[in-house]
């Protein structure tokens, strides 16, 4: 729109074009169904104190925006006095409508036109140069004078032009005259509707779908109702991800993060996985004691002497494994469990360190060891436990909270009504998400300070193994290959006792005891941290945070929850009317058009 180049303040002219346009709407039962849009004529040089080059360019831009539609018929309108070579509007009208279906030209002014000169005009016209698709017409307005005469008629004006003055009326007179260009401009519009018009009315119906708004929720019914539905939503999609049935809803398809039961599976196979390969702090030996290490067992060496040779036989692996794979949400930091470096088992020095641990702890038991040996070497080996299975839940937490909110997010894209549910939710969440995290503790407790207990006869099994590849390593060096009967010993070899130190004997049967306790505590302990602390707690139990999002937990909100929530504020309110004006408009356009 056009505006005044006064000056601003001293601080230089004011723009003269403004992106703000002035509407005009004329209504009536007469009245066609059509928008004129009258834009502002292109323009190559500024005028000092009038116009700037951001007028020039914000012309332009204009201009491009309008004729770009392509259910809109573009009247080029340009001069007959000058030359049409000139005009920078019909470039752009070629470019925006190359097959010429909704480009009409029209030339203005031909009673300006100099002497020798028509020739020029009238070419256009007859369409013998620049040709256009829908051609060119030629209308005669008055001038300023006439204008200002209230007694001109413009119709006769311009009648009388084209009928008595040479060689204008030699032209076809479907091409000259105001009355011409209306008749040959609505069968213009007629054809162009006939050819948008499935695509308008496609246009209108996609329009009117994407502007229905959700529904109103003024009362405290709708806003609970509105919030129960999306919570309904919400089990039911958890149930099909903790059920792994993601092809039941199109929501797994290009949302991994709601792939729960899989990551789940995927973090309780790694957990078991490194708690094998690096859960124990010695690496347990197998067989009988070498020279070596018999000489490091003697009872002459003191307990000192004894912690050196295990320094020197300690090969600590320095590439190492962490305790956590995810990141945690900053929400959660507070309960989470830091990453912690997990080494590699120490490859030797394991019975030197259970000889420490012997003659730093023993009684007047003879031939044997105090039972709490066991528990104290067991906390001892198990000492990684802790940052696994804190790593773990953490890990398991943090996949939870994801798929959670991630859910939220799509199934609650009201981003103010989210935030509010996220608010509520939150305490409770955290709650929760500490009570598996307590259980983890307790499991930890239990396992590693409590008394070694185990009812599996895999423990038995595992003893005898131990000490069944002892004699065999044992017998072997006794061995020799008999052609008749195989690989025999001789019976004075079986009976011949292996000369062993009480230390050495102790150490022995305590190193297989903790190895095969430690085997089965182990299985117990990935066993029991998948399904209490992070099943039960976490992913499926009857209180899990998963759980929580309930149309149960709708329910037992108070009134002013739900208003805050899912209540709507005024600027909601607004956007709510313009576009339900918005629809009615569209839906009226849809029968015009019909």
């Amino acid at each position: 729109m056009g505006l005044s180049g006064q000056q601003n303040n001293g601080l230089g002219p004011k723009n003269t074009f403004s992106e703000d346009i002035l509407s005009l709407e004329v209504c009536g039962p007469d009245e066609e169904h059509l928008s004129v849009i009258d834009v502002p004529g292109i323009f190559k040089k500024t005028t000092q104190g009038v116009t700037t080059r951001a007028d020039m360019h914000m012309v332009k831009t204009l201009v491009h925006t309008y004729i770009k539609n392509s259910r809109s018929v573009m009247l080029t309108v340009a001069p007959a006095n000058v030359d049409i070579t000139t005009q920078e509007i019909l470039d752009m009208a070629e470019e925006a409508d190359p097959e010429g279906q909704r480009t009409l030209g029209v030339l203005t002014k031909p009673d300006l036109v100099d002497k020798g000169a028509e020739k020029a005009v009238t070419d256009l016209i007859d369409g013998k140069r620049h040709q256009l698709s829908l051609g060119w017409c030629l209308v005669r307005n008055p001038g300023q004078q006439e204008s200002s005469d209230p007694s001109t008629d413009r119709h006769s004006l311009e009648r009388d032009f084209f009928t008595h003055t040479i060689p204008w009326n030699t032209l076809e007179k479907d091409r000259v005259g105001i009355p011409s260009l209306q008749a040959r401009l609505r069968k213009i519009l007629t054809a162009h509707i006939r050819r948008e018009f499935p695509k308008a009315s496609s246009f209108i119906q996609t329009y009117i779908s994407l502007m229905i708004y959700e529904a109103e929720i003024a009362t405290t019914a709708e806003q609970s109702r509105y919030l129960i539905e999306i919570a309904t939503r919400f089990q039911e999609v958890t149930a099909l991800a903790l059920g792994a049935k993601y092809g039941a809803d199109d929501l797994f398809d290009n949302n991994p993060s709601l792939r729960l039961a899989t990551a789940v599976v995927n973090r309780n196979e790694v957990l078991s996985e490194v708690a094998e390969k690096r859960g124990h702090t010695y690496e347990f030996k197998n067989g009988i004691l070498s020279e070596v290490e018999k000489d490091e067992l003697s009872v002459q060496g003191d307990v000192s002497s004894v912690e050196d040779d295990d320094d020197d036989d300690v090969d600590v692996d320095v590439d190492v494994d962490v305790t956590r794979l995810t990141d945690s949400h900053p929400e959660l930091e507070d309960i989470m469990h830091e990453t912690e470096g997990l080494a590699k088992p120490i490859a030797q020095g394991v019975r030197s360190w259970l000889t420490k641990v012997y003659r730093t702890s023993r009684g007047f038991e003879l031939g044997t060891f105090d039972s709490s040996l066991l528990a104290i070497t067991m906390k001892s080996q198990s000492s990684k436990w802790n940052g696994l299975a804190l790593g773990y839940i953490s890990d398991i937490v943090t996949i939870a909270h994801s798929f959670i909110f991630d859910l939220l997010r799509l199934l609650c894209p009201n981003e103010r009504v989210r935030s509010g549910l996220i608010s509520v939710l939150m305490d409770e969440l955290v709650e929760r998400y500490k009570k598996a995290f307590d259980q983890i503790k307790f499991i930890l407790h239990v396992e590693r300070t409590g008394t070694p207990m185990t009812l599996n006869h895999y423990f038995n099994d595992n003893l005898e193994n131990c000490r069944q590849e002892r004699v065999r390593q044992t017998m072997k060096e006794k061995s020799f290959d008999d052609c008749s009967h195989g690989t025999v010993v001789r019976l004075d070899d079986i009976i011949t006792n292996r000369s062993l130190s009480n230390v050495e004997h102790v150490v022995q049967d305590l190193h297989d005891i903790l190895r095969s306790y430690y085997k089965v505590s182990r299985k117990r302990f990935v066993d029991i941290v998948c399904m209490q602390g992070a099943d039960y707690h976490v992913i499926s139990g009857p209180l899990t945070p998963l759980k929580l999002f309930s149309p149960a937990f709708v329910g037992d909100m108070t009134v002013e929850q739900l208003a805050e929530i899912a209540g709507e504020d005024a600027v909601l309110k607004q956007k709510r009317e313009r576009l339900r004006k918005e629809i009615e408009d569209l839906e009226t356009g849809k029968k015009i058009m019909i």
